[in-house]
């Protein structure tokens, strides 16, 4: 299905039929990534009396209950509240769902003992683009980010300058497909969450973050829309569905 979308930079024309989904799905067990030493994933049937809610158990139906933290097991998209006491819920701060989108690529820079991706990186990839939301997909890249453990791990991250190149560049969605834009263990400091949502000097309340996306290595760096689906949580943060259309 052929659509022509009308955007400030012009009419796109994408294939809906053919949707790039970049969230991790969600799975029970070990097998499911994780972050921020968090237990795995659970996913049990209900059971109420001699009552079971899994039909290969003889229920009825399937009926499960399920454990998980939006920030530690799969992708997720944040708003500022993830930093603030302002209670400003996912569902309320993302009310449009479409958007063009750059996706880039980059190696994150070796430094003492970190991984940083940077802001010379970040304007050589990006140039003098214009776009609503930015992709970053970190090298190496394989499906083993599906089911990584990152706890204690000291994952690469962004550098608040980085961070904030992107602000003043007006980018309203961030993506990274890490389990955040900042360091692991920083002492509670959030340099990039900080700097990206401008908190608290003038804070975009609009502006999201989304983590522990995956994207292979078969998309091609550039321009796509995008649509963000999430669940409407009132919270700082619910589980997030990034579906990418390839424009044509």
């Amino acid at each position: 299905m052929i659509a022509t979308i009308e955007h400030s930079s012009g009419s796109l024309k994408v294939d809906l039929s053919k949707p790039i989904d970049i969230s991790m799905p969600l799975r029970a067990g070990e097998k499911n990534v994780n972050a921020w030493y968090r237990s795995p994933v659970r996913m049990e049937a209900v059971r109420l009396g001699d009552w079971v809610g899994d039909v290969n158990e003889g229920g009825s139906v399937n009926f499960r209950d399920i454990w998980f933290n939006p920030h530690a097991h799969g992708t997720h998209t944040e708003t500022v509240w993830h930093i603030s006491s302002q209670q400003i819920s996912i569902n309320e701060a993302l009310k449009q769902f479409f958007f063009l989108a750059e996706l880039i690529t980059i190696t994150p820079e070796s430094r003492e003992n970190d991984k940083i991706i940077t802001e010379d990186q970040i304007k050589k990839m990006l140039g003098d683009t214009s776009c609503e939301a930015v992709i970053i997909r970190t090298l190496p890249n394989d499906e083993s980010k599906l089911t990584r453990q990152y706890s204690n791990t000291n994952p690469p991250y962004l550098h608040q300058h980085a961070a904030e190149f992107l602000r003043k560049k007006n980018i309203q969605h961030l993506f990274i497909d890490l389990p955040s834009v900042d360091r692991e263990q920083d002492d509670g400091k959030l340099l990039a969450h900080h700097a990206f949502w401008n908190y608290p000097e003038a804070t975009r309340i609009n502006a999201t973050i989304t983590e522990l996306i995956y994207v292979p290595n078969e998309i091609e760096d550039g321009k796509y829309l995008l649509n963000l689906q999430i669940a409407p949580f009132e919270n700082d943060a619910a589980p997030s569905k990034p579906i990418l259309y390839k424009i044509i």
